[in-house]
C-alpha cells in the first residue's frame, strides 16, 4: 500500500472515529452536550483536526440525519416487502415506524427534531425523499386498492403527522404505565386512517 492510499485510510479512520464517539456522547450526555471540543478532546486530537473533517456541529448532526434516513427507510421497505395487501403494507410501516423511533431514539430526536430545531437540515437531506416516495407510494397502492380519488400528498401528510405526532407525544412520556397502551393507539390510528382512504 502507498503513502497516499495509507494516508486516505487514515483519514476515513478519524472521521469514523469522530462519527463514533458523536454517537457516543449522543447517547450519554444528549444532542445538546455535543461540541467540536468535546469531540476532540474525547478522540485525543487537537480541534483543528476535528475541523479538517467536519465543518461544524451542524455537519456531524447532518450525517446523522443522512444515516438515519437510510436506516428508517431501509427498515420501512422490510416490513413492506412482507405484506400481502396494499391496507397490510400500511399496517407494517405504521408499526415498523413507531418500532424505529423506540429502537433508535437519538437518531429520530435528530432527524426530526424532538427536543431541538433541525427542520432546515433535515429539508437539505436527499435520502428524505426517498422516504417521502417510499411512503408515498405505499399510500397510493391503498388507495388504488380502494378505488379511491383522495390526494395522495394529504393522504401522506396525515399519515406521517399521525405516526410522528404519537411517536413524540411517547418519546416525552414520564409514566411508564402510560407506554402500555401506545402500541393499541398506534393500531386503531393506522386502522381509521385505512379506513378513511
Amino acid at each position: 500500500m502507498g503513502i497516499t492510499e495509507r494516508k486516505q485510510r487514515q483519514k476515513e479512520e478519524l472521521r469514523k472515529t469522530i462519527l463514533n464517539e458523536a454517537r457516543r456522547l449522543v447517547r450519554t450526555e444528549g444532542v445538546h452536550a455535543l461540541s467540536i471540543r468535546k469531540l476532540a478532546d474525547a478522540i485525543e486530537y487537537s480541534v483543528p483536526v476535528v475541523y479538517e473533517h467536519y465543518s461544524s456541529k451542524d455537519a456531524i448532526l447532518q450525517e446523522f440525519v443522512r444515516e438515519g434516513y437510510v436506516l428508517l427507510t431501509e427498515s420501512l421497505m422490510e416490513a413492506a416487502a412482507a405484506a400481502e395487501s396494499p391496507e397490510e403494507k400500511l399496517k407494517a410501516i405504521g408499526c415498523r415506524y413507531w418500532d424505529f423511533a423506540f429502537s433508535n431514539k437519538e437518531y429520530y430526536q435528530i432527524m426530526f427534531g424532538v427536543g431541538m430545531p433541525t427542520c432546515e437540515a433535515v429539508r437539505s437531506v436527499d435520502e428524505l425523499g426517498r422516504f417521502s416516495s417510499f411512503l408515498q407510494e405505499a399510500i397510493k397502492s391503498a388507495l388504488e386498492a380502494k378505488k379511491s380519488d383522495a390526494d395522495i400528498c394529504l393522504k401522506f401528510q396525515a399519515f406521517w403527522s399521525m405516526l410522528h405526532g404519537l411517536v413524540s407525544i411517547n418519546l416525552v412520556k414520564t409514566d411508564p404505565a402510560q407506554h402500555d397502551i401506545s402500541p393499541l393507539v398506534l393500531r386503531d390510528m393506522i386502522a381509521v386512517f385505512i379506513k378513511g382512504l
